[in-house]
């Protein structure tokens, strides 16, 4: 995955976004954030640049302070493709399986798309 720092590319994911809202409005918020300063450590990530298929946003790794706490550990995703999940979640490291998280997102599916992986990996959902 592809942290995305400079503003120009930050600002063109913006504009992209909002062409896809209500979908997008978790992620959109965090990028709009980084965008303009950034003030609560987040990071934003894609897996391809300037064609994505999946963003995610999460909290800077080293902002982490409780493995077990899933609400520092919030991530926010939208993605185009099923797969496209499905690879962020059985082995990237954008995804730190040693700890618990949350995943928020507004698409339809996603509550089963994320089971699904989660039990094909033997993982716990809740």
């Amino acid at each position: 995955m592809l942290i995305l720092r400079c503003p120009a590319q930050l600002q063109l994911l913006e504009e992209t976004l909002r062409k896809s809202l209500p979908t997008t409005l978790p992620v959109l918020g965090t990028v709009m954030t980084v965008a303009r300063g950034n003030p609560a450590s987040h990071e934003v990530l894609v897996d391809s640049w300037p064609h994505f298929s999946i963003v995610l946003t999460r909290l800077r790794p080293e902002a982490h302070r409780d493995p077990r706490d899933y609400y520092t550990n919030q991530l926010s995703v939208f993605y185009r493709d099923k797969g496209a999940l499905q690879a962020l979640l059985q082995g990237t490291e954008a995804v730190t399986q040693g700890r618990a998280f949350q995943i928020l997102g507004m698409q339809d599916g996603l509550d089963e798309d994320v089971q699904e992986v989660a039990s094909a990996r033997g993982l716990k959902v809740e």
